[in-house]
Order: C-alpha cells, then sequence, then structure tokens
C-alpha cells in the first residue's frame, strides 16, 4: 500500500509518499509547493534516490498544489495514477476528545474547527487542505494522526489545570501535549539503538519546541499544554505566560483579546526577546556579535529546557537517555552544551568533541556520564504513515477499510 504523508502550512503543501509491501516499508518520494496563493510559487521534487528537481509553480489554492504533486509523482514514475494511493495522511495538531488515528470524516473536521482559535496557525489549513483532497481523490481515505495523541498515557494529575471543573468537561480545557509524533518516533529509535533505556526524555527543539518524558515507550510528561503556543518560548510564538497579564495590556493599549492573542502567536517567542527572526542561528550569529538581546533569549529558552528537563528527572525518578532532536536540536551544538551544562550530579555530562562534531544519528556524551545522550534526526513522516497502515489493515486480512467519502 502506498501512504501519501501530508503536510499543511498555510500557504504550503509538502508531501513524502512511502510503500508498505510485503512486511517493507521505503520512501519513494518526497516534495511540495511553496507560496500557495501567491506569485512565484515553487515547486520541489525529488524521487527516491534521485536528484531533487525545482521549478516555477503557480498554484492557486491547496487543491491545485495537490495536483501538480500527484502529476510530478506520476510523470516519475512512482504512482501509476492518483488511484495508486491507498491512503492520505495528515499529521494533524488538535480536535480535542477525537481519536489519536482516525478517518477524517464531517465529525473529525467539525471538532478541528472547533478549535480554531486555539491552534489558528495549524487547523484552519489542515481542514481546508483535508477538504481539498476529499475532492482531488474522493476515493481515497483520509487519515488525521493527532499529535496529542502520544501523550495520552499522561497520568490525569499532569493533565488537568486548576480551573472550575466545567471548563474541562464541557469545553475540553486541559493539557493536550503536541509533537506527538516526533517524540513517538525518537523514543522508539533510541530504544531500538539502546534497548536498556526505560527512561527516555525526548528535546524536540526547533521553530517550535517541546520536552517530553517517556518510560517504557509510553508518555508520562510533556512541556506543551492546551495549545501550540505554550510550554517553552517558540520562534515567534510566546510560549507559557501568565493570562492575568491580558488584562492590563488591553486597558493601557486598548487592544482587543484578539490582537493581544495574534502578538502573542505571532510577534512573541524568540523573535521578540533577541530583536532577531527567531531563528536559533540567527540568535547565535547576533550573539556571536555582542548582542545582549540575543544573549538573553539564548539563556531564557536554555533556561526554559533545563526547568522541564530537571521536573522530567524527577518524574522518571532519573534518565538512561536523553535525545536532541528538531532543527535546533540536532543543529545546535552550543545549545546542547548551555543544556546539559553542570549535570553531573544527575549523572549527566556531554563530551565536548562529540557534541560539536556530530552530525546525524550519534551518542555525544563523555565516558562518566552515567545517561546516553543522542543527537537524532526525527522521522515524523515515517511514524503517521505507520499509524495510517495500523488503522487501515486488518491485522488478518490487510485490507484497507475505504473512507466514507
Amino acid at each position: 500500500m502506498k501512504i501519501l504523508v501530508s503536510n499543511i502550512g498555510s500557504t504550503s503543501f509538502k508531501f513524502r509518499l512511502f510503500d508498505f509491501d510485503g512486511g517493507m516499508e521505503r520512501e519513494l518520494a518526497a516534495g511540495g509547493v511553496d507560496r500557495i496563493g501567491s506569485s512565484g510559487g515553487v515547486m520541489s521534487y525529488a524521487p527516491s534516490g534521485g536528484a531533487k528537481t525545482t521549478r516555477s509553480c503557480a498554484c492557486a489554492d491547496h487543491a491545485a498544489a495537490i495536483t501538480a504533486c500527484l502529476e510530478a509523482m506520476a510523470a516519475s514514475g512512482v504512482l501509476a495514477g492518483p488511484a495508486d494511493i491507498g491512503a492520505v495522511a495528515f499529521k494533524a495538531v488538535m480536535a480535542g476528545d477525537a481519536p489519536a488515528v482516525t478517518l477524517v470524516d464531517e465529525q473529525v473536521l467539525s471538532q478541528m474547527e472547533y478549535f480554531y482559535p486555539v491552534a489558528p496557525a495549524h487547523n484552519p489549513p489542515y481542514v481546508a487542505a483535508m477538504r481539498s483532497f476529499a475532492k482531488v481523490l474522493p476515493n481515497v481515505p483520509l487519515v488525521a494522526a493527532f499529535e496529542p495523541g502520544f501523550h495520552r498515557t499522561i497520568p490525569q494529575r499532569r493533565r488537568i489545570y486548576a480551573v472550575p471543573p466545567e471548563w474541562d468537561a464541557k469545553l475540553g480545557v486541559r493539557r493536550y501535549g503536541f509533537h506527538g509524533a516526533s517524540h513517538r518516533y525518537v523514543s522508539q529509535r533510541a530504544r531500538e539503538l539502546q534497548p536498556a533505556a526505560r527512561r527516555i526524555i525526548s528535546c524536540h527543539l526547533g521553530g517550535s519546541s517541546s520536552l517530553c518524558a517517556v518510560r517504557d515507550g509510553a508518555s508520562v510528561a510533556t512541556s506543551m499544554g492546551f495549545s501550540p503556543q505554550s510550554g517553552l518560548p517558540q520562534s515567534n510564538r510566546v510560549g507559557d505566560f501568565d493570562a492575568y497579564a491580558l488584562a492590563l495590556v488591553a486597558r493601557q493599549t486598548g487592544m482587543s483579546l484578539e490582537q493581544m492573542l495574534k502578538a502573542l502567536g505571532e510577534s512573541g517567542g524568540l523573535a521578540a526577546m533577541s530583536g532577531t527572526s527567531g531563528d536559533m542561528r540567527d540568535i547565535l550569529s547576533a550573539m556571536q556579535a555582542g548582542s545582549a538581546k540575543a544573549r538573553l533569549a539564548f539563556e531564557a529558552f536554555v533556561t526554559a529546557i533545563r526547568d522541564n528537563l530537571g521536573a522530567f528527572l524527577v518524574e522518571l525518578g532519573g534518565a538512561d537517555a536523553i535525545v536532541f532532536t528538531g532543527g535546533i536540536g540536532e543543529n545546535a551544538p552550543p545549545l546542547r552544551w548551555a543544556v546539559c551544562a553542570d549535570l553531573g550530579f544527575a549523572g549527566i555530562a556531554l563530551d565536548e568533541s562529540k557534541n560539536a562534531a556530530a552530525r546525524g544519528e550519534m551518542r555525544i556524551e563523555a565516558a562518566s556520564s552515567a545517561c546516553a545522550i543522542w543527537v537524532m534526526p526525527t522521522n515524523e513522516e515515517l511514524v503517521v504513515a505507520r499509524q495510517a497502515m495500523e488503522l487501515l489493515c486488518d491485522s488478518s486480512s490487510q485490507s484497507p477499510v475505504k473512507s466514507s467519502q
């Protein structure tokens, strides 16, 4: 079965095509379209083992971008045609109590729409893309694998807020957690490489960041809460924030709730603190140039990571492995060094030369460290493809279940 995994942005569509055949899994192609709905659109495409190509591709909407990518796959021979796709899977963000992995139907879409105010950068484009796929590929099942699904094993004491109970029961206000596919992948991969590792702390650090404590393969704590804006400071999103400050800001500035939330969700985070784009590469460059604001943002980010790391060490009773993944986690040695500094009392020590040289999948702890420390590329799309495959195929017949759409 061929499964197309879709990664959606408000003006972008990216995909990876996987083939599951005879118990084997392999990636067939990857690509996408940027600047959807505007001039200057560009498509990139690379069949597995082949060279990446780019070309101009003016797409008015996601449906046009999807069609263009399907045509590129057919032209390269990885697809006989649209009917060759067994399912389209989505690394979806938020739908409350919807099943962790589920066929997309109107009820699921309605639940995603309910959370538009909570995930404004994620849910609206995903719903639009799901509707577009339903039109372009009307007979192909659509599968949503929701990011909070991995965190449903977190104990209730870590899932509730100290709010009126009806806010949870009637409105769904609780800690959900995100980046589930990434945390699932790196924790599983770490256990494959280090079978004795029962207690793992996954550090997914990038434009959006979170930590997760994993015991015996199950999430038991995570840094993000109700929304993707929570937890650590993000590239341009606020992270944890005292809601009562909004009353003061509203009174003093005249800003509406919507304006304040937009500022916190688009103009906050590392970008606001550092005076840069919020990209860690820009922050490190500004630090080297002597920027005090950039250094403060870096230190605040490291502090937030260490605060959660310490809490998760307490929750797990120590750690057998710490994994750094994501764009920052994989590519920012100074940040990894700062996070792990002076943690010898907890059995955590980096090797400076290994840390500086780390590329791809690599252990970087010092010989004195009781805890393994990994740098590890994540593979969220493969996790989502596997989840879709499990949902769609009966364990005995391996027969796909067709969508009702």
